[in-house]
């Protein structure tokens, strides 16, 4: 039930005081008359909890009441509400949440390894008590669209969902693209700025976008949430070479993760790929993130923003606890967690789509004659093949297109070259967006 004239406070325990717990503090304090009109109610922080009391967060917390066991929040009678920010799939963040719904209090996180590894326990829990378990910021930074997939496209049977998850490595590619530079100079880079961490694994290797792609494809599809379906692979190797390749054939190389649902069960997977240059996607720069969903009545729909830092993460918070003042909740999944329903992992092999493979190779002859015999020999038709000096002296690159079939094929052209003396690097594969 809706509750839009509650005048008591939503009296809120903030937990981690990171950059988005900087955020949520500086928004609620900038916008706190206009929230409590939207809310029917004043948001108001009463207690916080982090790892360090005395470090300096940029925010005044004298206002607070700091707590050095946040467990003990989960039962406090003056917590209305209990934000978690700390992050980590297991641990601290997962106790907390199994305390804070075991006994009826609503839960808000932007914890999305959290959910994409307990996604289910914890919904399960907040339907048995009848409470919010809210997470818009988990995916997407500021985007709304978790709220989207859940409320605005809710009538639509959706086909596909896909999108540019990970800010960081759009940042990378984007950099590499614009100023022809190599990986590795532009992640350094980037951890100098901020837009990477100083282990930057989770990012470059596909994991947190992976974690995203779960909690989407459960939204869209009604299944249950199972992170280790999606395939993964990040992009530490895609080179300057790549991205410019790319460029004159008409693509642009963006880190996607994919979800789409058929008769042969659910595919999902984080992989960069060549996407047209008429595609919205290949137009995302920077840090942003978009997310396309594909309804049979809507059509395509396009989200788009930043999806980090910690003004839109702040903003996600915020308009969760909104709807936890209004008491709007819904099912954390779009529906109860018994109509999940369990989906068998679609064989990619199967997929008819058209590839990038690129070769570092020794400069000698019948290199490209081996290559074009296994491709063959695997099914593959090519719709054209590149030779361009590398860099590097002791090889070139081969880059070959293919034509659309199916990609077990493109499997079986690397196993028939797996162990040649030709080939001086591990190929490197990128489908290419429909």
């Amino acid at each position: 039930m809706t509750n839009l004239h509650r005048h008591a406070p939503l009296r809120v325990a903030l937990v981690g005081l990171g950059t988005v717990g900087g955020g949520v503090i500086r928004l609620l304090e900038t916008n706190g008359d206009l929230i409590a009109r939207r809310a029917g109610c004043p948001i108001q922080i009463v207690a916080i909890s982090a790892r360090d009391r005395n470090k300096d967060r940029g925010v005044d917390l004298s206002p607070y009441e700091w707590v050095d066991d946040m467990t003990t929040l989960a039962t406090r009678d003056d917590v209305d509400v209990v934000v978690e920010l700390i992050g980590g799939a297991d641990g601290p963040a997962l106790t907390l949440a199994r305390q804070c719904l075991t006994v009826g209090k609503p839960f808000v996180t932007a914890n999305k390894a959290m959910l994409a590894h307990h996604g289910l326990d914890l919904a399960r829990l907040a339907e048995q008590g009848g409470i919010a378990l809210k997470y818009e910021a988990a995916v997407a930074g500021g985007i709304p669209v978790i709220k989207g997939m859940r409320e605005g496209a809710a009538a639509n049977e959706i086909s596909r969902v896909y999108g540019i998850l990970n800010g960081t490595c759009n940042y990378i590619l984007t950099t590499m693209e614009k100023e022809g530079r190599g990986f590795d100079e532009v992640l350094k880079e980037a951890q100098e700025l901020g837009y990477a961490e100083a282990d930057p694994s989770f990012d470059i290797d596909g994991v947190d976008a992976a974690h995203k792609l779960t909690i989407l494809a459960s939204l869209a599809f009604g299944t249950e949430l199972d992170f280790d379906a999606v395939a993964t692979t990040g992009i530490r190797h895609v080179i300057a070479a790549d991205i410019a390749e790319a460029a004159v054939l008409g693509f642009r190389i963006r880190l996607v993760g994919m979800a789409q649902n058929g008769p042969e069960g659910l595919f999902q997977r984080v992989h960069p790929m060549l996407v047209p240059l008429d595609h919205p996607l290949a137009h995302v720069d920077g840090s942003l993130n978009a997310v396309v969903a594909e309804g049979n009545f809507v059509g395509r729909l396009f989200f788009q923003g930043r999806g980090a830092g910690d003004g839109p993460t702040a903003s996600a918070v915020v308009a969760d606890l909104i709807d936890v003042a209004r008491d709007e909740y819904g099912d954390a999944f779009a529906m109860p967690v018994a109509a999940l329903t369990p989906q068998n992992t679609a064989d990619a092999g199967k997929r008819i789509g058209r590839a990038y493979l690129r070769f570092k190779v020794q400069d000698r002859p019948g290199v490209l004659a081996e290559i074009a015999a296994a491709t063959r020999d695997a099914g593959v038709s090519i719709e054209s093949m590149i030779q361009r000096g590398a860099h590097q002296e002791d090889g070139v690159l081969v880059a070959i297109v293919t034509h659309a079939g199916e990609e077990r094929c493109v499997r079986e052209t690397l196993e028939r070259l797996a162990g040649s003396d030709s080939l001086l690097d591990t190929p490197m594969v990128m489908h290419i967006l429909d």
